[in-house]
């Protein structure tokens, strides 16, 4: 299975966004998303593409349903932790 990278520049829609990962666990990704020294963070569930073999980052359609923005540190850090503890209970049940 092909990783995320931990470091990207946007191209297409998000082109000139500079992308750095600064968290992941089997369950959940964190990335701090930059431009022009404006920063957001991008939480988002594991979501694995077998077809292609690879883990998938989210596009448009993704966010508010596995995928969420979080303009603070805080409260993507909180979000990232909501996906684990969910993921885990799920499995758990």
């Amino acid at each position: 299975m092909k990783e995320l990278k931990e470091y990207f520049v946007g191209i297409g829609q998000v082109k000139g966004y500079i992308f750095n990962q600064i968290r992941a666990t089997k369950y959940a990704f964190m990335y701090e998303v930059s431009e022009n020294n404006v920063i957001h963070y991008e939480v988002f569930k594991r979501v694995e593409n077998r077809r292609y073999r690879c883990i998938s980052y989210p596009t448009d359609a993704a966010f508010g349903v596995w995928a969420w923005t979080c303009e603070t540190l805080e409260r993507a850090e909180d979000k990232f932790n909501e996906i684990e503890l969910n993921t885990i209970l799920y499995e758990t049940n």
